[in-house]
């Protein structure tokens, strides 16, 4: 049996580096035309380091495009789609049925979108007689859909989402975002949705009659989860394992990659357990969550599968910046750290980064010095008596305050009425 792919979403280069050991693909958007407008996003002039990088990681790179698009926006959508193909990216993803044809023009595969809610056979074909490389199903399929799809196909893959945040309305059907506000810019449909399901709504008849429920939040959907089902998944023959979350932090996208890793390994070694389950759970349950769902793989959510009480991150765990690398000595791998709001002791779960680079680091903290002296436990730092500290570092930070410095913590959770 063929090993599937593993696509790790990314919003910056900084995400795309923390899933390169463990993906077999990644997927961006530009600044412009894609699902995700609200995120950060890649600037096209980086495309082609970045797509330089993915071939030195043998990783393949598809590019976002799948937004609906005008008419005055057709030219700029062809320049995007022709500097995907020059820089060498493998595909683009798409919606829009002008978005294939100028991919078909220009000559690069292209990935029919979850937008475009391909649901059963016909559909399929349909897109798969047009040329498309990949289909990616609508996320309301159960599994036994999804076979009938794939034995119903004669070359083109399929791809699901196997984990992420999960929306309310139907896949490449939701104008709620649009409607509320007013404006086509809103709307999901074009990148920009407000996630107005996230919110407290309360149902009132005309004759001003409440409908009484349990909370306050009926249409927040837990997110994904598949990590205990993927040998099933495997033996669907699904092509391509999608990981949701282009607006989220490169350590979420580099922990869940790892643990989907874990498991499809676990799988074609005959490993895969109960015991290795519970433990892959705990780890996803670290990062940002709102709960989990299988989603409509076996069942048709009900309300169970609702988080309606809490909108934002379940996890316990945050980032906490303690300080800032001063400089970088590549000799002794040592880096100077400014304290300015905490600790680091031998074993703290690091992550190193900045916004003005795009440096990205993860590592537990090893050889930690003061005064010249090896420390299992550094001073405290506060914004008024920093500490400098030496810390050895598995790569080559920027210095002069340009990369700061995380820990990765439960130890200071208190709960919060929002939790971003």
């Amino acid at each position: 049996m063929p090993k599937v792919e593993l696509l790790a979403p990314a919003k910056n280069f900084k995400a795309i580096k923390a899933a390169s050991d463990y993906a077999d693909s990644v997927y961006f958007g530009i600044e412009k035309y894609n699902m995700r407008m609200r995120s950060e996003n890649i600037s096209i002039k980086d495309l082609w380091k970045i797509v330089d990088f993915c071939k030195e990681k043998n990783l393949k790179s598809y590019l976002a495009t799948n937004i609906l698009l005008y008419d005055d926006e057709l030219q700029e959508m062809e320049d995007i789609i022709e500097s995907a193909k020059n820089s060498g990216m493998d595909a683009v993803i798409v919606h829009d049925l002008a978005a294939v044809e100028i991919a078909k023009r220009i000559g690069i595969p292209f990935h029919i979108s979850t937008q475009c809610n391909v649901s059963n056979s016909l559909s399929a074909r349909f897109y798969e007689k047009l040329g498309a490389e990949r289909i990616i199903l609508a996320r309301e399929l159960s599994l036994e859909k999804i076979k009938e799809i794939k034995r119903n196909l004669i070359s083109t893959e399929i791809e699901t989402f196997i984990h992420g945040a999960m929306c309310t309305s139907v896949s490449g059907r939701c104008y709620f975002s649009q409607d509320i506000c007013g404006t086509a810019e809103k709307s999901a449909n074009r990148g920009n949705c407000v996630q107005p399901c996230r919110r407290k709504w309360w149902i009132r008849d005309e004759d001003n009659n409440e409908y009484i429920y349990d909370g306050v939040r009926f249409m927040n959907s837990r997110d994904l989860c598949t990590i205990a089902y993927i040998p099933e998944l495997i033996e669907a023959k699904i092509d391509a394992f999608k990981i949701e979350g282009r607006m989220r932090h490169p350590h979420y996208v580099e922990i869940v990659t790892k643990t989907y890793r874990e498991a499809i390994e676990s799988y074609f070694e005959g490993t895969f357990t109960k015991e290795k389950v519970g433990r892959w759970v705990t780890d996803l349950k670290k990062v940002y969550n709102r709960g989990f769902t299988p989603g409509f793989y076996f069942k048709r959510p009900t309300e169970e599968d609702h988080q309606h009480n809490y909108p934002y991150n379940l996890s316990h765990y945050r980032y906490i910046k303690v300080g800032e690398i001063v400089d970088y000595n590549p000799d002794n791998e040592m880096a100077n750290i400014r304290l300015r709001n905490g600790y680091i002791q031998k074993n703290s779960d690091i992550i190193i980064m900045g916004k003005k680079s795009d440096t990205y680091i993860h590592q537990k903290a090893g050889q930690l010095k003061y005064n010249g002296k090896y420390v299992d436990k550094t001073p405290r730092g506060t914004k008024q008596n920093k500490e400098l500290i030496q810390m050895k570092v598995n790569g080559e930070p920027k210095g002069n305050g340009i990369d700061k410095v995380y820990i990765f913590t439960n130890k200071t959770y208190k709960k919060q009425k929002y939790s971003f």
